[in-house]
């Protein structure tokens, strides 16, 4: 039923409890899962480029690169063989995973109801609560 699962993660434990639930489906549905991390460097935007923001970028980008291999640790711990794809971007959270969409032609994305920035909108995340509301596929979401 699924060919392509959309997996966004920022390392958090609502991520890694969605990335369970991926493994999962694509286990059952032979699926390819696509791992997603998004930098949000939108609040840099105008500054100059001095050595301390190119140090937050750099923590960013390690950041980033911790999520993804939490992502595939796991799928490697689940002993299936699952083809996962690893993706980083930049820009808007919301923005990114609903271009991915697009793009990539995903038929579902998975994720939790919060990750670890921002505060939470009653019961969904703003970043979730976007993606819910705008993608043009099926969303799970994982409290």
């Amino acid at each position: 039923m699924y060919k392509k699962i959309l997996l966004p993660t920022d390392g958090s434990e609502y991520a890694n409890r969605a990335a369970e639930h991926a493994i999962w489906i694509a286990k059952e549905s032979g699926a390819e899962i696509v791992a997603l991390t998004v930098m949000e460097t939108s609040t840099f935007i105008g500054l100059p480029a001095d050595d301390l923001i190119i140090r937050i970028k750099e923590i960013l980008e390690e950041e980033a690169s911790n999520s993804l291999n939490k992502i595939k640790k796991l799928v490697e711990e689940s002993g299936h063989d699952i083809k996962l794809t690893l993706k980083t971007d930049e820009g808007s959270p919301a923005d990114s995973i609903l271009n991915t969409i697009e793009k990539e032609g995903i038929d579902l994305v998975v994720m939790g109801t919060s990750g670890k920035h921002g505060l939470d909108r009653f019961l969904l995340g703003s970043v979730t609560e976007k993606v819910v509301r705008s993608a043009k596929c099926p969303v799970l979401v994982i409290h």
